[in-house]
C-alpha cells in the first residue's frame, strides 16, 4: 500500500532532534501541521520557533474504507466505534500494521539522520494518531526496530486499541514496568494477534526502550473520543512503561478535542525540552 510522502518542517539551524507527529482519522499530515503551529505556548510562540533545531514530520495516512462510515477516507485503521473500542476490533488489525511499518520506516530514516540517536527522537499523535503511535512503540519493543529509549512518546485525545485485553495480559502480580517479563508478554500478543507474516528481527530486544518517557493529555470535555479511554491508555502503559505523565484539561478548542491552549503547549515544549 502507497503511503502519501510525509510533511516536512526543517529545522533553523544544525538538526538535532526529530518530532514525528500522526494526525487523525480525517486529516493529513500538512493540515495537522498547520493546526498545531497555529498554537503557541504562554510566550505567545510556537512550537517550532521554541525549538529551533527540531526537525518536525508528518506523515499522512492511506485512503481506506471506513465500515462505519461506509467511505473512503484518510485513516491509519478502521476504527468501527468509539463508543465501545471493543467492537468489531478485527477490522483495526490490518491498518494497524500497515501505518505501524510504515512508521517504523520513517522512524530508522530519522535516526539515520541523527546518526543512530533514537534517544532524539520523539514519537506521537492526536487521536487515531495518538493511537497508531502507541502501537508503533509497542511493534518496535516485540521487533527490535529501536534499540535504547526514544526521546519521548506523546499522544493527544486519544486511545490504545485492544486496551482489555493488554489489560489482562498485563494482570500478573509480579510484572514491573520496564520489566523483560512485560516486554516478553507485549511481544508475543503483537506476532499472535497483529503481526501475521512479518518476520522477527535476529537483534535481541533492548528492554531499556521501556524507559522512553511519556506523557498523554486529553480534554475531560472531549465528545469525541472520551477522557475514559485516554486514562485506560495511561493505566495500561503504566504497566508497561516506566515514567507516564497523564494531564486532563477542559475547554480546549474544538470542542475539547484538542490541546489546551497555551498551557498544555507549554507542557508539550517541557516534555520536549527534556
Amino acid at each position: 500500500m502507497e503511503f502519501p510522502k510525509p510533511h516536512i518542517h526543517h529545522p533553523q539551524g544544525p538538526h538535532t532532534h526529530t518530532v514525528i507527529l500522526l494526525h487523525g482519522r480525517g486529516s493529513n499530515g500538512p493540515e495537522f501541521a498547520e493546526e498545531l503551529f497555529s498554537s503557541s505556548t504562554s510566550k505567545g510562540k510556537n512550537l517550532p520557533s521554541c525549538l529551533p533545531s527540531y526537525r518536525w514530520v508528518f506523515p499522512t495516512s492511506c485512503d481506506r474504507w471506513s465500515t462505519t462510515f461506509e467511505e473512503q477516507m484518510c485513516a491509519w485503521f478502521d476504527a468501527y466505534s468509539l463508543d465501545n473500542i471493543q467492537e468489531r476490533q478485527e477490522l483495526q488489525k490490518d491498518g494497524i500494521k500497515e501505518s505501524v511499518l510504515h512508521i517504523l520506516e520513517i522512524l530508522g530514516e530519522e535516526a539515520q539522520l541523527l546518526d543512530g540517536r533514537f534517544s532524539h527522537i520523539y514519537l506521537g499523535g492526536m487521536s487515531q494518531g495518538m493511537a497508531t503511535s502507541l502501537w508503533t512503540f509497542l511493534a518496535a519493543t516485540a521487533m527490535g526496530r529501536i534499540q535504547g529509549s526514544l526521546g519521548g512518546l506523546l499522544g493527544f485525545c486519544g486511545w490504545l486499541p485492544f486496551a482489555q485485553q493488554l489489560e489482562q495480559l498485563l494482570s500478573e502480580p509480579f510484572l514491573s514496568p520496564g520489566s523483560s517479563q512485560a516486554q516478553s508478554l507485549i511481544s508475543r500478543w503483537f506476532f499472535e494477534e497483529i503481526a501475521g507474516e512479518i518476520s522477527r528481527s535476529d537483534q535481541p530486544v533492548d528492554c531499556s526502550i521501556l524507559s522512553t518517557p511519556v506523557f498523554l493529555s486529553h480534554g475531560s470535555d472531549d465528545p469525541w473520543v472520551s477522557v475514559e479511554l485516554g486514562r485506560q491508555a495511561s493505566h495500561v502503559l503504566r504497566r508497561i512503561m516506566v515514567h507516564v505523565d497523564w494531564q486532563e484539561f477542559t475547554g480546549a478548542e474544538g470542542d475539547g478535542h484538542w490541546v489546551k491552549e497555551p498551557e498544555g503547549f507549554d507542557r508539550i515544549l517541557k516534555f520536549l525540552e527534556c
